[in-house]
């Protein structure tokens, strides 16, 4: 009997161990959450540190905005600079966009707010494209498990496929890239991955040049015990954005203080 039940359960055993059938779980499940994801306020904090030539660091400056749903599409709100709070003239300044924001949307015609939805799902559907492509693109193989975030996670290193092609702009940096990707064992859910640049990259649309040896971190968390959101994203190394700055250094965003939209999400008005 006990053979019988081994027998059975191999095929899934071995399933749950293949790498590319863990990124394909991971991947399915991630598009499940994004309608989830929907629900929810946060705070988004994104500091820029610069460092000079010998890797000391020179500046540090950070923005804190509440991000919050606002007649069917997302609304951010600054409320804090350097990790301090504004003036009182700037917190006007916001409060008035803010008001003026809740009163343009709100006399929008049915059609204006369904196209003004639509173009934000458009672009939160085009930020998941490259997940699609991800096996066609990399050959994948399983480096371990490790403790992660107070779980255990499968540890796979995605190496760029002799020959692949991208599909779309958004995955025309995949070839010029490795991958180390953390996935919840539990879970299947994506809880970290690591994209080193092999050589210069483009992405943004093309707005920022990320130059060979550059890290882009993502990392995310459990939420409310029914998703995975997003915790802290860096991208570090020698970067060109829009083209003509050049930044040496590293980009970190944080998320916090998710609330449920329809139950306990915060007062935006003052």
């Amino acid at each position: 009997m006990r053979l019988l039940l081994l027998t059975l359960a191999l095929p899934a055993i071995v399933s749950a161990q293949d790498p590319l059938e863990i990124i394909r779980r991971a991947t399915e499940l991630d598009r499940r959450d994004t309608e989830i994801a929907r629900s929810y306020t946060f705070l988004q904090r994104q500091e820029r540190r610069d460092l000079d030539s010998s890797g000391r660091l020179t500046k540090t400056e950070s923005e804190t905005f509440d991000v919050t749903l606002l007649e069917g599409s997302p609304y951010r709100r600054l409320v804090a600079r350097n990790d301090q709070p504004l003036s009182p003239k700037d917190q006007r300044k916001e409060e008035d966009k803010l008001q003026k924001s809740i009163e343009d949307r709100r006399k929008e015609a049915t059609a204006q707010r369904e196209q003004r939805v639509a173009e934000w799902e458009r672009k939160q559907r085009k930020q998941r494209e490259p997940l699609k492509e991800l096996p066609e693109a990399f050959n994948f193989k399983l480096a371990g498990e490790e403790a992660f975030n107070g779980g255990v996670a499968f540890v796979i290193e995605g190496a760029p496929k002799p020959g692949y092609r991208p599909k779309s702009p958004a995955t025309a940096f995949f070839p010029k890239v490795k991958l180390r990707l953390w996935v919840d064992k539990k879970d299947y859910q994506w809880v970290k991955v690591d994209i080193e640049t092999v050589d210069t990259i483009s992405f943004g649309g093309f707005l920022i040049r990320l130059a060979k040896g550059g890290h882009v971190t993502i990392e995310n968390a459990r939420v409310n015990d029914e998703i995975w959101m997003p915790k802290r994203a860096a991208i570090k190394g020698s970067a060109r954005i829009a083209l003509v700055k050049v930044m040496r250094g590293e980009m970190i965003f944080t998320f916090s203080d998710y609330k449920k939209f329809q139950t306990d999400s915060r007062v935006l008005t003052q």
